[in-house]
């Protein structure tokens, strides 16, 4: 009786982790898709134009690009991955991401319709409070550019050979 629920449990934790593997397969699809796009598309030059730097500027370019983009985290972080290989300053492809999943109007609406207008509201006034922080702490050298003062971090940044699942990343 003992072994009969054990396989039932088993097998009913299974297909509940196949059932969320399939609900979130299209996400990872669209946004390894938009990722090898960008890539295959952009130029370095090109993004390198788009996003040079942290300044007021670009991280409004680039949070305009995201809230026009996808709602989809999964998406989102490939995609501002893709913007940091290909050259964008990194401060800019975190306001992307940030934008992407957080600035989104259809998103707003859905929320103003099942949630009411103050968490709308909230999810719009903490976005860009959200990437005026993240610009704020990365250029006071907490973030990823302190590579350039902090020796440890550069492991984090060169490219390796290991695949997808790789950690470093580079602009070069």
């Amino acid at each position: 009786m003992l072994a009969i629920d054990v396989v039932h449990a088993v097998t009913e934790a299974l297909s509940f982790a196949f059932g969320m593997f399939w609900e979130v397969l299209w996400a990872l699809i669209l946004g390894f898709a938009l990722s090898g796009a960008v890539q295959a598309v952009v130029s370095k030059g090109e993004m390198r134009r788009l996003l040079p730097n942290d300044s007021p500027r670009t991280l409004v370019v680039a949070s305009g690009l995201g809230a026009a983009s996808s709602s989809c985290s999964y998406a989102a972080v490939a995609l501002a991955r893709s913007l940091f290989r290909k050259g964008a300053d990194f401060t800019a492809a975190m306001a992307f991401q940030f934008a992407s999943t957080n600035l989104v109007i259809e998103l707003g609406v859905i929320m103003a319709v099942i949630l009411g207008w103050e968490f709308t509201l909230g999810e719009f006034v903490g976005g860009p409070l959200m990437i005026v922080f993240i610009a704020i702490i990365f250029r006071r050298g907490i973030g990823p550019t302190s590579h350039k003062t902090n020796p440890r971090l550069r492991r984090y940044l060169v490219p390796t050979s290991r695949g997808v699942a790789a950690v470093g990343m580079t602009a070069s």
